[in-house]
């Protein structure tokens, strides 16, 4: 028997009446309060407006990178670990095992607060310049740069971790010299001089200069966000010129390199120097508007090397066309959008320095490595982060980005939605079962 009262039935009418009338007094008010109150009455910008906003786009864009970096890395080895007599999913396998251990560390890095991310910068430094350093007597010659240490099995890039930790260290630093960035010596030492030089060093040491460039735009931004003066930039930019052109013209594989970017004929022979950069534009014109679906890349077929490193975007567009770039090109749009969002709203100077270093990583290398890929640039060696095959960026880069989702988590109000959740959760799940059993059995088997 249902017990139904007249109140009840009441109830759903009055409270569209009461919406209503709320709703359009709200709706006079936000149109005489300006226009941006207007804006923020919007569902979508509403929404947007979320403490919980900046963690879930951080999240929900690592995510489907990974995701789709994994499927993409099976479909452009596959071809080439068959025809090295191996199984077609090997490298596959490898990637998806480093995936797992940096979503690991990720989730271990968002659950720290910023004060111990304050207390690791000095150690986490240390470290990575100990394992460069390590580099040059026990490091392995991959593709003519001496930058990888093997350890067992495991084979990885110290100066992955350098950027991470030339990032954290920098921050610590300009925190508490908001009032001395006028001064030329507080901002070079111990930063610039002692630090970056000696990180920029052995990575040169190793021959590794498509990984240092990286690391001076980290270097730059971090200088960049701390507020130093553009003397410094002046000096330290001509700097870099001349230690860059020094390292080119230092090696004939280099300033060939560039020579042969810089030649027409050069970039018209698919069997020259060029090879790589043609057969990568091969690839990109083979996918036309919408490609020609994935895994049916002909380019991978021994064609193009580095199909599921350095090159994976030329494969993303053969096999997904325009689409799948764009695609790719609007995750790292909203992964910056983010990322600045976390920036402008933050009032710690170490979370603003912090994140913006790591923002700059992550997009700077990925314009380098497209710019790479479609001919803008020439090309250095440098992967695409969260999609191309290789296991220390990828934990190094999820590791990071662990770290601003701990910055994110730690914003006003995100923390405790974020807390409050679960038991919410759990709380709707014990009243479910008393709701099932107050329906009456009629409307059940309706």
């Amino acid at each position: 028997m249902s017990t139904t009262t007249a109140d009840d039935k009441a109830g759903p009418r009055t409270a569209a009446r009461t919406g209503a009338k709320t709703g359009a007094k709200t709706a006079t008010k936000a149109g005489t309060t300006g226009t941006s109150t207007g804006l923020r009455s919007l569902p979508v910008i509403g929404k947007l407006e979320s403490p919980l906003t900046t963690y879930y786009l951080i999240l929900g864009t690592t995510s489907t990178l990974v995701v789709f970096g994994l499927i993409m890395v099976f479909s452009a080895s596959s071809v080439e670990a068959l025809l090295a007599d191996e199984a077609s999913y090997s490298v596959f396998v490898r990637q998806l095992l480093f995936a797992v251990l940096g979503a690991v560390a990720a989730a271990v890095a968002s659950r720290l607060d910023v004060s111990w991310w304050k207390r690791l910068a000095f150690p986490m430094i240390v470290v990575s310049v100990l394992l460069l350093a390590a580099v040059i007597p026990f490091g392995r010659d991959v593709n003519g740069n001496q930058n990888w240490l093997a350890i067992g099995p495991v084979q990885f890039q110290p100066s992955e971790f350098a950027k991470l930790g030339l990032v954290l260290v920098g921050a610590v630093i300009f925190a508490n010299k908001s009032a001395r960035m006028t001064s030329l010596l507080h901002v070079a030492l111990p930063f610039l001089a002692p630090i970056s030089g000696i990180v920029i060093g052995l990575i040169l040491v190793g021959h590794d200069l498509g990984t240092a460039m990286v690391v001076l735009l980290i270097i730059a931004a971090v200088l960049l966000v701390a507020g130093a003066p553009k003397r410094v930039f002046a000096i330290a930019g001509g700097l870099a010129v001349i230690g860059v052109a020094l390292m080119v013209t230092g090696s004939d594989n280099r300033t060939s390199r560039i020579a042969n970017w810089l030649s027409p004929a050069c970039n018209a022979d698919p069997d020259g120097w060029c090879g790589q950069s043609v057969h990568g534009l091969y690839a990109l014109a083979d996918g036309g508007w919408w490609g020609v679906g994935l895994g049916a890349s002909k380019e991978k077929w021994e064609w193009l090397s580095e199909a599921h490193n350095d090159f994976i975007f030329a494969i993303i567009g053969e096999e997904l066309g325009l689409p799948g770039t764009l695609m790719v090109l609007l995750l790292f749009g909203i992964l910056a959008w983010a990322c600045f969002r976390l920036v402008s709203r933050t009032q710690d100077r170490f979370v603003r320095i912090a994140g913006f270093g790591i923002m700059t990583w992550l997009l700077g290398q990925a314009i380098i490595n497209i710019g790479a890929v479609i001919g803008l640039f020439p090309v250095i060696g440098v992967p695409l982060p969260l999609v191309s095959a290789g296991g220390s960026s990828l934990v190094t880069t999820l590791f990071a980005l662990g770290i601003l989702l701990s910055f994110a988590r730690n914003e006003p109000g995100c923390k405790a939605l974020l807390d409050a959740r679960p038991s919410l959760v759990r709380r709707s799940l014990a009243v479910l079962p008393s709701r099932v059993r107050s329906v009456p059995q009629s409307r059940r088997s309706r």
